[in-house]
């Protein structure tokens, strides 16, 4: 089986991934075995495109999985964790921009009642 192409997987439907995978998964225990019982030189060269074949079914059934959980949550109050953006954990505790530009009523009255004091400075 020739080398399975990323944009060619991306066409096809969930289902046919999940049918390409089994193909692949067998075509894979094949050829161990033909290794174990001292197969053509050919044949040991396949395994290593068969085991990336497989990574890539894989990649583009779980990148499919996750834009359709996307379009599912989308607009909701709340996102599953795994959808949530990574960032860093210091990222993610630190306050929102309106809540370090929020005033207590008594900052507010205190800035309005004294403001801060402009100099002019001559030389």
């Amino acid at each position: 089986m020739p080398k399975a192409k990323a944009f060619e997987l991306r066409t096809k439907t969930s289902k046919q991934l999940l049918q390409e995978l089994d193909d692949q998964k067998a075509e894979l225990a094949q050829l161990r075995v033909a290794k174990v019982s001292g197969g053509a030189a050919s044949k040991l060269a396949k395994i290593k495109i068969v085991r990336k074949n497989i990574a890539r079914v894989l990649t583009v059934y779980g990148q499919k999985q996750r834009a359709e959980a996307k379009k599912q949550w989308k607009g909701k109050k709340y996102l599953p964790l795994d959808l949530r953006p990574k960032k860093t954990r210091a990222i993610r505790r630190a306050l929102k921009p309106e809540q370090l530009k929020a005033k207590t009523q008594r900052q507010k009255t205190r800035e309005s009642n004294f403001p801060k004091r402009l100099y002019a400075v001559s030389m």
